[in-house]
């Protein structure tokens, strides 16, 4: 599989032509060819940022994804780079880099909403790139981040009041990773160090007050807290003097600022340890063929003016996804009937055990690769398919057998047929002779293996087509007398009514077991259908645990804040108490 991910440089997944947002086919021909699970990390942030370099050390090399030296944005729309991951096996590391944010050349900044909402959509790890300190100033340039829930969709129906949890978005959101370029203050708050986790979640405190100017400032950090509740901050220093900025890609790590390599390597180790796998809602892991759903469905929807909903995405990927399972199962149903399966069978019986066997396996592959299968279309589709090889199989072994059987009545009999055309039975005693020659031929017949089903109903079939050949050689012999005549015929006519009768009753115990074998299928779809609800819904209760979780500790935090902040307000308070205190006993004193 690694060798499917291994492209020698990226390539334009998401033009942005015109303000148009075009998807690259042959980047999706890369994705399909994927079928890992994928990990995959976006960059946005403003251009010009240095957001292509953190890319580049992402995919191990100097040189990618375009780094440009001007004042111009050189990445447009979303270029993509699928390599290895370095540290889990069997899986890609999709890394997706974006045009930079606030062009001026772009004139129009709508699509900049797209692509950042494209990144946050797309990815399992969500890093802004920015320069300098984490000010308004940032924030306002983060003001994207706040339009979130009027570019994306979470549900296809929203609540009766028309508005979406941030519960709804967070259960799909990727993490969210900061990165500061060319930081250049000490890490300190009330004289003590601190980290860049805690730099980032002290910037992110919301201020008390319902002026507009509160709400402005407390807008984005909220957004942030609410829609990405894990987050990490990292810091760097600037990488060379200005003069070499520009040649980056040339510049070895010896001739790098030592604080910023190490920075770089921190920030690399904790992506490739920390990132997840891409995984969707239901606990759908992403490989290559449904990130390139996710991809056309996504940009389909922006092109046609609609906006892009994370369960419609879903759906339209299960479509994808539930046919591919019915495939794989039909698919694995022939070729393991077509191994095991000998024609003709001995019973009836023994083709339906088999066919039960693979039947269950062959349920247990859709079971494996398909998700929110609604209504359970495609495993009824499932059902109908199988039932439909059974019986076909049922049929090709009706035939194998007649076919058989055929060939040996023809062969064993054919002494019998030589017999009656050179008429040595026309003559008396004949008869007991033709008798006598078609039992030993017929035990002869019997005594031959895998003739199958229709072993007894052929051999009737061709001893019926010999009766007017019995009646005349009967009629012929004179040794009999008209007594013995009649006895016999009657004797034939009881053969023929019991072999009828035992034809019969097979063909009721071939029924029953075709009914039995109906209802052990469908006993069988239920059962499979059961195990995998009660597993859909094991992995449905863990992401609402996950999620909740997640909030709750969100709004420790914003009640821890409070705390914090109502104690330093009281803190003041006694502070000034105590100094009003202390001002008249001086003033005693000094009288």
């Amino acid at each position: 599989m690694a060798s499917e991910t291994h492209m020698s440089g990226p390539e334009c997944l998401i033009e942005n032509t015109n303000g148009r947002l075009l998807v690259n086919p042959k980047a999706l021909k890369t994705l399909s060819a994927i079928q890992q699970p994928v990990v995959v990390v976006a960059i946005v942030g403003l251009y010009r940022t240095g957001k292509s370099y953190l890319m580049n050390k992402l995919a191990g090399k100097n040189k990618g994804f375009s780094l440009g030296s001007t004042v111009q944005s050189h990445t447009k729309g979303i270029w993509m780079w699928c390599v290895p991951h370095p540290k889990k096996p069997e899986h890609t590391l999709v890394l997706l880099d974006t045009e930079g944010l606030g062009d001026v050349e772009k004139g129009d900044n709508q699509n900049d909403s797209w692509i950042f909402a494209l990144a946050i959509l797309l990815s399992s790890t969500f890093v802004y790139n920015s320069m300098g300190t984490i000010n308004q100033q940032a924030m306002d340039q983060l003001h994207y981040v706040t339009e979130l829930t009027d570019r994306i969709r979470a549900k296809a129906s929203p609540d009766v009041d028309g508005v979406e949890d941030s519960a709804d978005f967070v259960s799909f959101f990727p993490d969210f990773v900061w990165t500061l370029r060319d930081f250049s203050l000490d890490l300190e708050a009330d004289g003590q160090s601190i980290t860049a986790d805690e730099y980032l979640e002290n910037s992110l405190k919301l201020k008390k007050g319902t002026s507009q100017k509160d709400k402005n400032f407390n807008l984005p950090r909220l957004c942030i807290r609410k829609f990405f509740p894990k987050k990490k901050c990292f810091i760097f220093d600037r990488p060379t003097n200005r003069k070499k900025l520009g040649q980056l890609e040339e510049l070895c790590d010896d001739k790098l600022d030592p604080e910023f390599v190490q920075q770089a390597a921190v920030f690399c180790s904790y992506i490739f340890r920390n990132s997840k796998t891409k995984t969707l809602s239901g606990g759908i892991k992403v490989n290559g063929p449904r990130l390139e759903t996710l991809v056309q469905t996504y940009v389909s929807a922006i092109n046609s003016g609609d906006l892009p909903c994370m369960e419609n995405a879903v759906l339209a990927l299960a479509e994808i996804e539930n046919a591919t399972a019915v495939k794989k199962a039909i698919a694995h149903y022939d070729q393991q009937m077509d191994q095991k399966l000998q024609l003709p069978t001995e019973t009836l019986q023994e083709l339906l055990d088999l066919h039960r066997t693979i039947e269950k396996e062959a349920i247990e592959v859709f079971m494996r690769t398909s998700f929110k299968d609604i209504d359970h279309l495609f495993q009824k589709e499932l059902a109908v398919q199988l039932d439909e090889k059974r019986d076909d199989f049922c049929n090709k072994n009706l035939k194998a057998s007649s076919d058989r059987c055929s060939a040996l009545l023809k062969d064993i009999f054919s002494p019998l047929e030589e017999g009656v055309k050179e008429g040595i039975y026309s003559k008396p005693g004949g008869y007991r002779l033709f008798i006598e020659k078609i039992q030993e031929l017929k035990k002869k017949y019997l005594q031959e293996p895998r003739k199958g089903i229709q072993a007894e109903e052929i051999l009737q079939e061709y001893l019926k087509s010999k009766e007017p050949v019995t009646a005349a050689i009967l009629q012929t012999d004179q040794t009999l007398s008209e007594k013995d005549k009649l006895i016999e015929v009657e004797r034939v006519k009881a053969e023929s009514a019991q072999a009828a009768a035992k034809m019969l009753e097979e063909m009721q115990i071939k029924n029953q077991q075709m009914m039995e074998q109906k209802e052990k299928s469908y006993q069988e779809h239920v059962k499979q259908l059961t195990e995998k609800m009660e597993r859909d819904r094991a992995q449905l209760l863990e992401e609402q645990e996950r999620t909740l979780s997640l909030k709750l500790q969100e709004q420790a935090r914003l009640l821890q804040e409070g705390f914090q902040e109502e104690n330093r307000r009281l803190h003041k308070e006694i502070q000034n108490l105590q100094k009003k205190m202390k001002k008249p006993r001086k003033e005693c004193c000094l009288s």
